[in-house]
């Protein structure tokens, strides 16, 4: 993901989705270790529903 999509995506996150900035930064740090997507990694950690996810993804076809 190239970085001005990502850095829109995490204000997405903190205003559409109310996400804490300490769970992002949280998965922030396991992006780096993984190959996963940064909402998958949020939700592969609890950090958000299967419906915030799906309107991630909602929101990332139209970025």
């Amino acid at each position: 993901m190239n970085q001005p999509i990502q850095i829109k995506l995490i204000q997405f996150l903190q205003e559409e989705l109310a996400i804490p900035a300490n769970s992002i930064v949280l998965a922030m740090r396991h992006l780096q270790q993984d190959s996963d997507p940064l909402p998958m990694i949020l939700w592969q950690y609890g950090l958000i529903t299967l419906q915030q996810l799906d309107k991630i993804f909602d929101w990332l076809e139209t970025a």
